[in-house]
């Protein structure tokens, strides 16, 4: 069985290009190259090559996927919502992510400035190249930092050349490790809010999750002090900068786990009676539109917004019976005591005290039974239960349609990878 957790002046304005392709230079003098099919004009060599210069110094590469560096006319003294997207840089953190991916894509099919930050060696355990990664983050400006360095992160925005009015941070802990969890979901995030800033950032979207309603697990508190340290950002600067906090329930890749083995004929593992808990899961690419929804709406400003899919909140029991119905077979369920998984969790935490290098397997463990039984729903205070009702829903894309087309096409694009428990 698979788990995932879903447990932010002056300005160069080079004229217009034509279309150009990426190119890399083995010992390159400039931090940036762009190949134009046509014949440059005197003004544009001139721009580039101010440009480069002034970036030389900081050595950051990078490479752009679209055809011109993002610009906005700074002469406005208005809003950024008041302007056309066009004229909106929106620098994305977390970009190669399950969900960064489909956010990047949606901002630039709004017509978006995107500035988006990758890793040299992205996707799941650092598979994909930078080729790789131009082609998923066609249409933005892809910028190759380190989002947990911030002197890395300035260095690529200053070499950026434009200010900066919105950040989305899509960045999550790939493993749900103790310290990668705090690395990432706290001091990057963190790192990511500083460097906008310093930049002109004037609203910062951030995508959490709404399990940090109960904070059991490391990732969850760490996603809960960078969130605490953006709400005291903008009671410091109420008049210049804003958030937007985005808490979606299960993603549907957690939940698809299982799909390929049923197919085979094995049963659908569940924990108790399969009716523990409860989901209102989301598709990747309604997340991204509602993340999107988030740069500029201003319904959304200084909002702690807990999204779902569409439709009714469905248990494991549920989610295992729409799967044999599409493939017309008669349910078949292995069911799995929770006290199996708080037995092994007791005797990971005994171990630590003896050998700490056990802390991140203990944690897995922990990580492993809160979603076997806690729900990805709004928690009511009032009742201190989990509420389906009061989970906001959002988008088309449903659970069953997501299961159907596993079954036809695999889980290519929706692997687990280091986020799968056991």
């Amino acid at each position: 069985m698979n788990l995932c957790f879903s447990s932010n002046a002056l300005t160069l304005e080079p004229p217009k290009l034509h279309p150009f392709k990426t190119c890399y230079l083995s010992q390159p003098p400039f931090t940036a190259f762009q190949v134009n099919p046509t014949p440059f004009c005197s003004s544009q060599v001139s721009t580039l090559l101010q440009l480069t210069r002034s970036t030389t110094s900081k050595r950051v590469f990078h490479i752009r996927a679209n055809s011109a560096p993002p610009t906005v006319d700074e002469t406005k003294p208005c809003s950024f919502r008041e302007r056309s997207p066009k004229d909106v840089n929106v620098l994305v953190v977390g970009s190669t992510g399950y969900i960064g991916k489909f956010v990047v894509k949606e901002l630039v099919k709004r017509g978006f400035n995107v500035i988006a930050i990758a890793r040299e060696q992205s996707g799941i355990r650092g598979k994909d190249s930078k080729e790789e990664t131009l082609k998923q983050l066609r249409g933005a400006s892809v910028w190759f930092s380190d989002v947990t360095k911030i002197d890395s992160l300035e260095n690529s925005l200053e070499s950026i050349g434009c200010p900066i009015d919105v950040v989305v941070s899509c960045l999550a802990s790939r493993s749900g490790g103790v310290k990668d969890s705090w690395k990432i979901d706290y001091e990057a995030a963190k790192n990511s809010l500083v460097a906008g800033r310093k930049h002109g950032a004037a609203h910062f979207v951030l995508l959490s999750a709404i399990c940090v309603q109960k904070p059991l697990l490391e990732f969850q508190r760490a996603k809960l002090k960078f969130e605490a340290e953006l709400m005291r950002e903008t009671e410091m600067d109420q008049n210049n900068f804003s958030y937007s906090i985005v808490r979606p329930t299960a993603f549907f890749k957690s939940l698809g786990g299982q799909v390929e083995l049923v197919k085979e004929g094995k049963p659908y593992v569940m924990f108790g009676d399969g009716k523990l808990c409860a989901c209102k899961p989301i598709s990747e690419q309604d997340l991204a539109s509602f993340i999107a929804d988030c740069v500029m709406s201003e319904d959304k400003i200084n909002q702690v917004l807990p999204i779902g899919g569409p439709g009714k909140a469905l248990t494991p029991l549920e989610q295992g019976e729409i799967l044999f119905g599409l493939l017309g077979r008669e349910p078949k369920f292995l069911k799995v005591p929770i006290g199996v998984m708080d037995f092994a969790i007791g005797v990971l935490d005994f171990l630590v005290k003896f050998f700490p290098a056990l802390e991140d397997a203990a944690e897995f463990g922990k990580i492993g039974r809160y979603y076997a039984a806690e729900s990805m729903l709004i928690l009511d205070p009032d009742t201190g239960e989990y509420s389906a009702e009061k989970t906001p829903s959002y988008g088309k894309d449903t659970l069953e349609e997501f299961f159907e087309r596993v079954l036809r096409e695999g889980m290519a694009g929706q692997e687990l990878g280091e986020q799968t428990i056991f």
